[in-house]
């Protein structure tokens, strides 16, 4: 594992915000802290930049404990955003780049190329107060990312986006993923989860819930519902007792059929019923969204 926190506990005061968290990240992987309102996300998040302490539990980065040094190997995007609004988006891009250990001119660099890619070169002498949510999203997405960091850490990074610069953004993130990165992605927007991460760990009341990969744990939670995409039927289905037909969607070159099979049955039983019946073009069992799993685990 190229990260790992360990039995982390912390409370402030009476109230416990992380309960024996354990979690494991592969690397060069997308892993998903999820989790509702309050569960403890931000709190780990903040641990693991050693923003504040655990109470107990230990940090593992490459199967070593974390030191001091190692935040200079994480990229950190937090929720709230902390650009300096009267300040101009060059100059504190610059500003921001060398804390993190680049030179000015291998900084400056970095940053024109990033500012063409992402069309906003433009932007490099106006200030932070004259640019939209959204923009200003950009340029942290791009300093946060700019020192080449081996373990990103993104919270809720599509915040203020419209779809397409969501699409730019995910479509960075995998693509940083590829060239080498470790990214922790924290977020509520439960199809950006199943479209990006490869594991997750849902945390809900302080306690880990829930860990493993996302398509593991979608066929997990399987309902045993089909789908089958069928000529259009010319009469009712006849099942055996036991079989649901939820639904029949049907079209002038096609009928779609949801059909929910007892427990222990497959599709091949599935289509033995149904050849007789009707000429199958298609079927597929239905995997659960990861908004429902959440929603099932958290209610």
């Amino acid at each position: 594992m190229f990260f790992q926190a360990q039995h982390i506990d912390k409370s402030f005061g009476n109230y416990h915000a992380l309960s024996d968290v354990s979690i494991d990240v592969r690397e060069h992987s997308v892993f998903g802290l999820l989790g509702p309102n309050g569960a403890g996300k931000s709190t780990l998040i903040r641990i693991i930049n050693r923003i504040t302490a655990a109470d107990r539990g230990e940090l593992l980065m490459e199967g070593r404990p974390m030191t001091d040094d190692d935040v200079y190997r994480i990229g950190y995007l937090p929720e709230e955003r902390g650009l300096y609004k009267k300040m101009k988006v060059g100059e504190q891009a610059l500003y921001l780049a060398q804390l993190k250990g680049l030179s000015r001119h291998d900084a400056e660099q970095r940053l024109h190329r990033w500012f063409e890619k992402f069309e906003i070169d433009s932007w490099w002498n106006r200030k932070v107060e004259e640019l939209s949510k959204g923009m200003q999203q950009k340029v942290q997405f791009i300093v946060t990312v700019l020192h080449e960091p081996q373990l990103l850490i993104f919270d809720e990074p599509f915040s203020g986006f419209d779809p397409v610069n969501a699409t730019l953004l995910k479509n960075e993130i995998l693509s940083l993923r590829d060239k080498g990165a470790t990214v922790i992605f924290s977020t509520h927007n439960m199809s950006s989860v199943e479209e990006i991460c490869d594991d997750i760990a849902l945390i809900h009341q302080s306690r880990v819930v829930l860990q493993g990969g996302v398509q593991s744990i979608r066929e997990s939670y399987c309902k045993n519902l089909f789908e089958v995409v069928c000529e259009p039927l010319q009469r009712a289905l006849h099942l055996p007792e036991g079989y649901q037909v939820l639904s029949i969607d049907s079209h002038a070159d096609r009928s779609v059929v949801k059909v929910q099979l007892p427990q222990g049955h497959r599709a091949n039983q599935l289509l033995q019923q149904l050849l007789p019946q009707c000429q199958v073009m298609g079927l597929q069992e239905i995997l659960p969204s990861m908004n429902d799993i959440f929603i099932e685990n958290v209610k």
